[in-house]
């Protein structure tokens, strides 16, 4: 009976999509939302030894910035303060945002917390955390019988 009604399948299809478009774009349980006035970009890569997050902190200082680790739960807090406006100067477009930040990413891995290395140049923040020595793994060869 179906195959006489073929207008019948496009509603399966369209449940089906639904259902895909649905995973897509539902917010993923391990990202926590970003908070504050405004929000600074970041990538976190992976190295054989190492996971290294960089975040753009343009106009800050190191001294805006703190960072703290809790388990697999790096948290990086900063403002970045306005400057202040001359008098007479009049603005006829403000496009740079101002004030405080949090930003905070689950860990894939498992890192070593009393070997990570923060650096901060020219307004680019790198966070560089090792690997536990489980987290990096390790190869088993395979012998001939």
């Amino acid at each position: 009976m179906r195959s006489l009604k073929p207008w019948l399948r496009i509603t399966d299809l369209r449940q089906e999509l639904d259902r895909l478009f649905d995973r897509v774009f539902e917010p993923r349980s391990d990202e926590f939302p970003a908070t504050g006035d405004w929000v600074p970009r970041l990538d976190l890569s992976e190295t054989m030894d190492a996971l290294v997050l960089k975040m753009e902190v343009p106009g800050m200082d190191a001294k805006d910035v703190q960072i703290s680790l809790q388990e697999s739960l790096l948290t990086v807090k900063g403002e970045r303060k306005q400057e202040k406006e001359e008098t007479g100067e009049h603005y006829h477009q403000v496009e740079r945002s101002y004030g405080a930040f949090t930003r905070s990413v689950r860990l894939p891995i498992g890192v070593d917390g009393s070997k990570v290395n923060a650096t901060f140049k020219n307004g680019l923040l790198v966070v560089t955390m090792p690997k536990t020595p489980a987290a990096k793994g390790f190869t088993i060869p395979v012998k001939p019988e």
